[in-house]
């Protein structure tokens, strides 16, 4: 049972009346939308008039405003998705329709340890935290310390402070997993070249732990999959993309809608095998052309996949500049939701008194 004085981390956020520090979004009459932190004696102007944050703190979730050029808002606190899509990033986010896939497809569950490499702007941290919860571990290793003052300000912005249930480790993961001495349940990897940390990943997953990568380009998946039939301690891989096509709703026009989220990304899955044992043998042979042809040989039998090095596997440089303005915005909201889940707090301690 859920104790009351004690909630699960970020649940005070998610509850209650709108406070200062909060982060609602604000959606006019047309659809557009506007993502804005309430800060005691603030305004939010349009070119169609303005209204004071002060209006809005102290009020319901899912209400309404009218602004002073009488424009109907209405205010929600933003979901996950919402806040995944419109907070400060220095990397690209994984977007919510992967990491529902990634969470579902692993069979993330309550408690347990999860490995995730590649944190970026940490939107898929957020989701691993939210389904392991506080008597879980997520152990996120990330390369960068920019991309990881980012994603630290955006995972303490959301769940209104620091989660128990987080590490951060700045360095590559090859190098700093084996110090951990973890044994994890669940390991994804969101980086450039996976393939090369399979032999650490599999060296800290427990037997029968699923492994769930990543991958940005058809290049990519080819070479994880051949490494981890190569490697011999993973089961037969499997991989798929997600699309999703919205509809259109208006009396008897019911359509698809003219856009839809396409290709963001391949993800590919395996199970660890329990040491000592190797995947049965494959009975069905590859198709002609599967793999590249080996001039000396002839046939390609046994013929290694070329080596692509540097941004031909889809890495896009990110110029400092915007990673720095990502860190301080994130930074500036982590303070604020800090702010407002100390009122929250103090407010039910005071209850209770």
């Amino acid at each position: 049972m859920i104790d009351p004085a004690h909630p699960p981390t970020g649940a005070n956020t998610r509850r209650g009346p709108l406070r200062e520090g909060e982060r609602v979004q604000l959606t006019d009459p047309r659809g557009r939308m506007h993502t804005i932190t309430l800060t005691a004696g603030a305004e939010f102007h349009t070119h169609r008039g303005k209204f004071l944050h002060d209006d809005l703190i102290g009020r319901p979730d899912a209400t309404t405003i009218v602004n002073t050029a009488m424009i109907e808002y209405l205010v929600m606190r933003p979901l996950l998705t919402d806040f995944v899509l419109s907070m400060p990033r220095g990397a690209a986010v994984v977007y919510p329709k992967d990491a529902g896939q990634i969470v579902q497809m692993a069979d993330v569950f309550p408690g347990a340890t999860v490995i995730e490499a590649g944190v970026g702007s940490g939107a898929l941290t957020m989701s691993l935290l939210r389904s392991v919860g506080d008597g879980g571990q997520v152990h996120s290793f990330e390369r960068r310390q920019d991309f990881a003052d980012v994603a630290t300000g955006n995972v303490e912005t959301f769940f209104g402070g620091p989660h128990p249930a987080w590490t951060l480790r700045v360095g590559d993961l090859v190098e700093t997993l084996p110090s951990t001495g973890l044994l994890a349940d669940r390991a994804v990897l969101d980086m450039l070249a996976p393939w090369e940390c399979l032999d650490a990943v599999a060296d800290h997953l427990a037997p029968g732990g699923v492994l769930i990568c990543y991958v940005a380009t058809a290049t990519q998946l080819s070479r994880v999959a051949e490494a981890m039939r190569a490697a011999g301690r993973w089961t037969e891989p499997e991989a798929w993309e997600s699309m999703v096509r919205g509809w259109h709703l208006e009396g008897l026009a019911v359509r698809p809608q003219h856009r839809m989220i396409g290709h963001t990304g391949f993800l590919i899955t395996s199970r660890r095998l329990a040491d000592g044992f190797t995947p049965p043998l494959r009975k069905r042979r590859p198709a002609p052309g599967a793999y590249p042809v080996d001039v000396e040989g002839g046939d390609g039998a046994g013929a290694e996949v070329e080596v692509v090095e540097g941004t031909e596997y889809g890495d896009r440089p990110i110029s400092d500049r915007k990673v720095r303005k990502a860190a301080r915005e994130a930074a500036r909201g982590a303070q604020a939701s800090a702010g407002t889940d100390a009122d929250a707090d103090s407010a039910g301690a005071g209850a209770e008194d």
